[in-house]
This record gives C-alpha cells, structure tokens and sequence, in this order.
C-alpha cells in the first residue's frame, strides 16, 4: 500500500459549509454530516475511506458518526476510523465532533446490548480504545430498552458526561414520548438532552408524529440518518435493482421495497429535481433541511465523488412551496405516509 503524503487540512474549510444549531445548545453542527454506519468496515479500502474523510473534511464536515457495531465485522468502522484519526486528524482534534453509541448486539452473553449500565458504560470504554480518543463529543443510547427502566439507561448516559468520556448525551430510535421522558430524566441529573437522531426522508416521515415537536420542547436537535432511504433516494434504482447495488445484495435494503408504485414515485421526484437542475439525492437533502428543527443530515460516501455530489445539495435553492406541494403530492399518490394528515 502506498504511503500518503501527510494530510494539511485545506485553510478555506469553513467557508462554504453551513452550520446549525442543536436545539438549545452551544452546538452547530454541519448541515451535512458523514455517517460510517456503511463503507469504513474491514470491507472497504482503507485508501478510499481516508480520502472520503480528508475531502469532508476539507469541505467543512466536522460531524462525524459512528456506533459501537459499525463495521462489518462489529467495531471495525470505529478501528478505522481510529487508524485515519491517528494517521491524519489528531491535530484537528478540537475541530472536529465525533458521535458513537451503543443499544444493538455487539458482543455475547446477557450484557452485550439493550441499555443497562453494565453494557453501555462498557461499550463506550471499549469505543474509545478503539477510536484512540480519550473522549467523545455525543455518546448515545441507540434504542430504547423495553425492559431496562429509563432511569438506569439515561443514568448511564449521565454518568459517562461526568466522567468526562462524553461531552453530550444524545438518544436514538426513540418514540416522541419515550425521548421527552428520557430528556426530562436526564435534565432532572443535570445533564441535558444534546440531540435525537432518527430515520427520516421523503419516504419516511414518521418523525412528523411528533418527535420534531417534542424535541424542540426538550431544547434538543435532530439528526437525520438514512436520509436517501438506503439509496433509493439516489438515481442508481430508477432503471430497476442494478448488479452489485444494496438491493441486490439484499442485507438492509430488500428487493420488494421497489414495487411499481415505488418506482413510478421515485422517477416522478427525480423529475422535480431535474427541473432544479439537481440529483434525486440532492433534491432529498434539500427537502430535509427546509426544517430548522433538523440539525444535520447524515450522509454515507463509498467515494469521494459521492461525498461531493451530495455536499453539493447545500448549494441549491430553498424549495418553494409550490415544490413542497408537489413533493407531498407525488408522496401522497406513492403511499407515503404522513403522521397527522
């Protein structure tokens, strides 16, 4: 493998990205932060995974987020990430806001995922060895247990901000109701709620019932993942499922999710973007940021090429409201549904 050049950060890198603030917070955050859930496991290049972190980098991404069972194999998005964090980024430390969190399998036995403190103290212990950080900036609880009381999951969470292993407490998959109980427990500690992260894009917009609301009312931001819906938010399906695509492998994104219907949306909302002279992808960031209660949308980049293309959807106009109404419309006519209406 051949040895790169030391990495020097490029001097403009603030001046083209927006940044937002996380609810009630000291926090701005990117408008578009780079996820690691796909594409920094043992599976992908290790050259290309340091060229998509240089380029976000250098083009203002600060916001970077990771999980405990990112990989695959699990923790090996956090071992990488950890190698380019050693290699490249330490002298960028303090510019840079890294996420993890724990709630789903990681390791055997009773105590190797849900919320209790036995494994979520252990597994941030073991993030950061990982990582080669001596803290991280948000540490979340990534579902909520149904059989774990919240007091012991968001004590924890309290507790690793104590203890200076986390800066800030963040909740995942949460219902709107069970995150503002969790956010008042937590402030009742003394440590406020920083940030709710969920799915959301323009076919799924179930955080429309109620937890953008509720989030706002616990002075917490929201950060949006699979924001492309697994890449069917991309042009790469418009055609029918490609060799070689997500779909086709069949692992997260299912082949029956492309029905006819689906499919007839899809291009319909590829229309409205063309008419914007923007991607599909594009268009689905730039709807998701027409809400200033969406902090950041997380993105992932197999390449530096798609990292750039989807940056470039800052670039856009705001939609109008005669383009809302059509993307609700197409929506509507394609089952998408829209809690409340």
């Amino acid at each position: 493998m051949t040895v790169p050049p030391p990495y020097r950060a490029a001097d403009d890198r603030y001046d083209s990205m927006r940044y937002r603030r996380s609810g009630r917070s000291g926090v701005l955050l990117p408008a578009v932060s780079l996820g690691l859930w796909h594409n920094f496991g043992d599976t992908a290049p290790l050259e290309t995974q340091r060229a998509v972190l240089r380029r976000a980098f250098d083009l203002g991404v600060t916001h970077f987020d990771l999980a405990n069972n990112y990989g695959p194999p699990y923790g090996s998005a956090e071992e990488n990430f950890g190698r380019h964090f050693a290699a490249d980024f330490r002298p960028y430390r303090d510019e840079m806001f890294v996420a993890t969190k724990a709630g789903f399998d990681m390791w055997p036995g009773p105590y190797g995922e849900w919320g209790s403190r036995k494994y979520l103290l252990s597994s941030l212990d073991q993030s950061l060895a990982r990582t080669g950080l001596d803290h991280v900036d948000v540490f979340y609880s990534h579902r909520p247990d149904p059989d774990t009381p919240l007091e012991e999951t968001m004590g924890a969470l309290a507790t690793a901000v104590r203890q200076g292993k986390a800066l800030y407490a963040g909740l995942s998959n949460y219902s709107p109701e069970r995150m503002a109980e969790g956010a008042a427990i937590l402030r009742g500690m003394g440590v406020p709620l920083l940030v709710n992260q969920h799915p959301y894009s323009m076919l799924n917009r179930d955080v429309e019932g109620g937890l953008l609301e509720r989030s706002e009312e616990a002075g917490a931001g929201v950060v949006a993942f699979s924001p492309l819906a697994q890449g069917l938010l991309t042009d790469r399906y418009l055609d029918g499922v490609p060799a070689g695509s997500r779909m086709s492998v069949g692992h997260f994104l299912k082949s029956d999710a492309l029905t006819g219907g689906r499919l007839a949306m899809l291009r319909a909302l590829n229309e409205v973007a063309a008419k914007r002279g923007q991607t599909l992808a594009q268009l689905a960031l730039t709807w998701l940021l027409r809400d200033r209660r969406v902090t950041s949308v997380l993105v992932g980049a197999s390449s530096v090429e798609q990292l750039e293309q989807n940056l470039s959807a800052l670039d856009g106009a705001a939609l109008s409201d005669e383009e809302l109404a059509e993307i609700d419309r197409i929506g509507a006519e394609g089952g998408v549904e829209v809690p409340g209406r």
